[in-house]
């Protein structure tokens, strides 16, 4: 099943202004570490002294990022040049790496059992960006190029189970000025 990008606006505001539940769980969860897939290795996924994962925030700033990359739509990056460039549109920077290395393990992202808005989705060969784990739907290239699909479709279930990564912030927020920001102007 394929989405539009309206609808993923429309998923993106229903998953940013209430609470998004995780389909495994039926209940939110809170990330305190012990949502990491043990028996990784420990001193390539350990934490520095000062670094956080990705919040449930940062995750809306980078599919924020992800929904204004349709403006640049002409542009034929591959699935992980187009993950490189939203992160780091939306402020948080890696040295680039293939989806496969990424599906492998890298120091910047921590395995993660449940995924939030804003996590790698990663399988050999692909990866996207959760946009509402409740749906399963991920931002990534696709056929027709940039857009919004689920990854229990069929075609993303013939390619194995997926992988979740969250994003390892290092250190104080200084070095994200050009992060997008989403704000609810309620009255």
């Amino acid at each position: 099943m394929r989405f539009n990008l309206q609808r993923a606006i429309v998923a993106l505001i229903a998953c940013g202004l209430a609470p998004c539940p995780s389909s495994a769980q039926g209940k939110i969860q809170k990330f305190d570490g012990s949502n990491a897939i043990a028996g990784q290795d420990a001193n390539r996924h350990q934490h520095p002294v000062g670094s956080s994962t990705l919040t449930p925030e940062d995750g809306l700033s980078l599919i924020a990022a992800a929904l204004d990359y349709r403006v640049n739509l002409h542009s034929r990056r591959d699935c992980s040049h187009l993950v490189h460039a939203i992160y780091d549109r939306a402020g948080f920077r890696y040295p680039y790496v293939s989806s496969y290395t990424l599906y492998v393990g890298t120091n910047e992202f921590q395995r993660v059992a449940n995924a939030q808005p804003g996590d790698l989705v990663v399988w050999p060969g692909h990866v996207g960006i959760v946009v509402n784990p409740a749906q399963h739907a991920f931002f990534s290239t696709l056929r027709s190029g940039p857009g919004i699909d689920t990854y229990d479709a069929p075609y993303w279930k013939q390619r194995g189970q997926p992988r979740f990564y969250r994003y390892i912030k290092r250190g104080p927020a200084r070095d994200a000025p050009n992060r997008l920001l989403l704000t609810h102007h309620g009255k």
